[in-house]
């Protein structure tokens, strides 16, 4: 008759409470010194778009008034009025943006026209940044065009 042996498993070790502390603790430092960065390119890219976008807002804003024969942008003139086609009230050749997205700024404020400009002579296409408020210095700041 065969003899049964009794093999032995060694136990199996889990993680003691004081490793997963460590662990964890090694974990939060690295979040704390990579977050930051993370945060500011997301802001700088932000800035790069509303900077992007504001000279495409300019661009139309020129073709809407070669194609109105106008010579200088009116004060009351209005960034919506590129999104109209000409039967709904718009220039002849528009819409000249294609969606309400287009004079949003990646902030989700919309764009403003400043007529008489502060930094270019006529008007000055602005996004007043995260805040949506004149002013700021960090890189959510405003952005003019």
């Amino acid at each position: 008759m065969p003899q049964k042996t009794k093999t032995h498993r060694p136990a199996r070790r889990g993680f003691t409470l004081l490793e997963i502390i460590v662990v964890v603790m090694i974990i939060a430092v690295l979040a704390t010194l990579i977050a930051p960065k993370l945060l500011s390119r997301v802001g700088t890219a932000k800035h790069a778009a509303a900077k992007s976008k504001a000279s495409a807002i300019a661009q139309a804003v020129e073709l809407y008034h070669l194609e109105m024969g106008l010579s200088k942008v009116s004060d009351d003139f209005e960034l919506e009025l590129l999104l109209l086609p000409q039967e709904d009230g718009g220039a002849p050749g528009g819409p000249f943006l294609q969606k309400n997205d287009d004079i949003v700024d990646p902030w989700g404020n919309t764009f403003e026209i400043l007529v008489p400009g502060n930094i270019n002579y006529s008007y000055d296409i602005v996004s007043f940044g995260e805040d949506g408020e004149p002013g700021g210095e960090d890189i959510n700041a405003d952005v003019t065009q």
